[in-house]
């Protein structure tokens, strides 16, 4: 049965890598059962036994592009600097797209796809650890699901914008303006605990919470609740 089981992974993979290369060599329309199956090897009713149909095909591929993504990042999880640290990601996320183009378009042109994969939510932890180190450092301006929501969309929205752009409307300064508007949007200038408001300073405790030990369950949870009416006053 082992063996069963390794000979179908070897064969969606052989399937999925032969897909991927037709995607980057001629584009989307060029990723069809019939092709795909020629390229890897294999006869067409393989693919409906592996992935249902073409678009459990596609799905496979979106979520090799997952993978691959999150073989590049690198987290460091004492940056100097948490606000330098988010550039960092962000770049990271823009450069993968501009060098992926077609891969990109299939796992970011449309809703949902592929972000069921183990290696998505893997690279949506090291998001929200990077959140997280400037929450605790009290430069977390939003709450931690609205800047995940603001640095997935300026960064997708930038690297589609510019894919879609002729080469030579394709000004560099797009990417660095984008990236710098999501840091103003996402992130404060100085630490919020030296403002007067209680939400900074809320915002801040609240991300350190989990990582105490003093309070008993039900009292951290009790102390969650208060410092989440006080982030979310404006």
């Amino acid at each position: 049965m082992d063996t069963e089981v390794a000979a179908r992974e070897a064969a969606r993979q052989r399937v999925v890598a032969a897909a991927a290369d037709l995607l980057v060599r001629e584009g989307r329309d060029a990723v069809t059962t019939r092709a795909v199956a020629a390229a890897a090897g294999m006869q067409a009713p393989a693919i409906y036994r592996l992935f249902g149909d073409k678009d459990g095909l596609l799905e496979a591929v979106a979520e090799d592009g997952y993978a691959r993504f999150l073989a590049a990042k690198h987290a460091d999880a004492r940056p100097e600097d948490p606000v330098d640290d988010l550039r960092a990601g962000w770049d990271l996320a823009v450069e993968f797209g501009l060098a992926n183009p077609e891969l990109y378009a299939l796992m970011y042109g449309e809703p949902r796809r592929g972000t069921n994969s183990a290696a998505f939510q893997a690279g949506m932890r090291i998001l929200f650890e990077r959140i997280h180190r400037l929450a605790a450092s009290g430069l977390l301006r939003v709450d931690a699901d609205l800047a995940a929501s603001l640095i997935h969309a300026t960064a997708r929205g930038a690297v589609l914008t510019w894919l879609s752009l002729p080469d030579d409307r394709r000004d560099p300064a797009l990417l660095s303006t984008m990236r710098e508007a999501m840091v103003a949007a996402v992130t404060l200038d100085e630490p919020a605990v030296r403002d007067p408001g209680p939400a900074g300073a809320a915002r801040a405790l609240r991300a350190l919470l989990p990582e105490q030990t003093a309070l008993s369950s039900a009292e951290q949870h009790l102390l969650g609740e208060w410092l989440d009416r006080l982030t979310a006053e404006r």
